[in-house]
């Protein structure tokens, strides 16, 4: 779960098959009691209907942990002109060390936080490209790109496109945050 929207239908999923909710939050939903062998195949089943994916396993948990955190981060860089980095950042919003959660991010997801990280900014670059709100300039400094050079070079490394290649086309694809 990545969005309030998600939050609902998570919500939606779980009241709907009349289970013992407790909290439903960003990336973790908590239950008044343990769930039966057959409450949590029904769970899964329904939530993969809709396009989430149930997490029972500690490293999994983490990791959907690690990309909810990293959404908020981007939130960060936005609204604070020094934002603190990726790795801070982590390590004061969840319990582990910098280490631990690259490393296991890496094991599990099969790239870097970081390389995460920037198909995260690239996709919220694409979201305000679309509003034709902001300059690229803007951009690159509301998401703490030290030039917009940088910015480009990265977009185009991350989608094949230039900015301007991906502004004339009609089909401006972006990616869920779920398929990053």
């Amino acid at each position: 779960m990545v969005c309030p929207r998600c939050v609902e239908s998570v919500t939606a999923v779980a009241t709907g098959l009349k289970l013992p909710v407790s909290s439903v939050e960003i990336g973790t939903i908590d239950f008044e009691r343990d769930l039966t062998t057959d409450e949590l195949q029904q769970l899964s089943d329904k939530l993969d209907e809709k396009g989430f994916e149930l997490v029972t396993n500690r490293a999994g948990e983490i990791v959907s942990r690690i990309q909810t955190t990293l959404i908020a981060y981007i939130e960060h860089i936005e609204k604070n002109r020094d934002p603190v980095k990726v790795s801070v950042y982590l390590s004061k919003k969840l319990p582990f060390n910098y280490s631990y959660l690259s490393q296991l991010f890496s094991k599990e997801k099969g790239e870097t936080i970081e390389h995460y990280l920037i198909k995260l900014k690239i996709e919220r670059v694409k979201e305000l490209l679309g509003y034709d709100k902001f300059t690229l300039s803007e951009i690159a400094w509301k998401l703490n790109y030290s030039s917009v050079q940088y910015l480009s070079n990265q977009f185009k490394s991350v989608t094949g496109l230039t900015v301007t290649d991906y502004l004339k086309r009609a089909d401006r694809k972006r990616l869920s945050l779920d398929d990053l």
